[in-house]
């Protein structure tokens, strides 16, 4: 599933495309994905000017003249596809809703796997909104501190991965990005929230914004169907310290001339890489 910096990624292409533009077309070319489209949606869009953007956690919101917000999740495969116009085109497989803007620009919904969500709701309301309303706090927002972080895990008896992973504490943090920033931290994964001292919440909240700043700077990582807006993957994959590397020699002990490999372990029924030297084990 595309995570925050990929959303954060296909949300910057569409603003550079679309803001300030008027929608000439919208075609929805079935009748759901994980839910119904919206009802009328082509005829409640076309003619009205696209406003601004926002990411929220991992649903990107368009604010639509009229006071009302398109909402798009990308599910577990979705994309969107940016690029001019071409009537003549045939449209890729599993496009299955289309924004047109007056001035020759398109952006195709492709999503086979059919997880993702379309909305359509007033603006005045995201916050409000049933997806969006238990949402944590943003991790690259100034609501991200080590005293935020103390507050939530305060009492809780969590692993550290569990919690960075729960949508209801932090929002927009997946699997791949929670591996390479509990590296950094030298933190343990299976570590319970109550253990983490202040001056490793100070690392964590400040190793956060910086991994994920990365990521958005590299156009997110592509490992299967995520790409780009223009249709290129992305290239934090390619720096990834631990995620996906079970077996290979870690790259902080190699660099002081030490022998260790990645482990990987399940938690929570997905995979949790780290070095067992750089992250000592929880006691006991």
């Amino acid at each position: 599933m595309p995570e925050l910096p990929e959303v954060e990624t296909v949300m910057r292409g569409l603003q550079a495309a679309f803001q300030g533009q008027s929608l000439s077309h919208v075609i929805v070319r079935r009748a759901d994905l994980r839910w119904p489209f919206p009802a009328n949606l082509p005829q409640r869009l076309e003619g009205r000017k696209v406003l601004s953007f926002r990411r929220r956690a991992k649903y990107i919101l368009m604010r639509i003249e009229g006071g009302q917000t398109l909402l798009i999740h990308l599910g577990m495969s979705g994309r969107m596809n940016i690029g001019p116009a071409n009537p003549n085109a045939t449209p890729p497989l599993h496009e299955h809703m289309v924004l047109q803007t007056a001035n020759g620009f398109r952006a195709g919904l492709v999503d086979p796997r059919r997880f993702g969500i379309v909305d359509l709701f007033p603006t005045n309301a995201e916050d409000d909104h049933r997806l969006l309303s238990a949402l944590g706090i943003e991790p690259l927002s100034d609501a991200l501190s080590h005293t935020s972080l103390k507050a939530m895990f305060s009492g809780r008896r969590t692993p550290i991965k569990t919690a960075l992973l729960d949508q209801k504490l932090v929002v927009g943090l997946g699997n791949i990005y929670v591996c390479e920033i509990l590296f950094r931290a030298g933190i343990h994964p299976e570590r319970t929230t109550g253990s983490i001292k202040d001056a490793e919440l100070r690392d964590i909240a400040r190793i956060i914004p910086d991994v994920l700043n990365e990521a958005i700077a590299s156009g997110g990582s592509s490992l299967r169907d995520y790409v780009q807006t223009d249709g290129s993957k992305g290239g934090f994959q390619e720096l990834h310290r631990v995620y996906g590397r079970e077996g290979e020699p870690c790259p902080t002990c190699a660099a002081s001339g030490r022998t260790e490999n990645i482990l990987r372990i399940t938690q929570s029924g997905r995979s949790t890489f780290y070095c067992a030297r750089c992250q000592k084990a929880p006691a006991g």
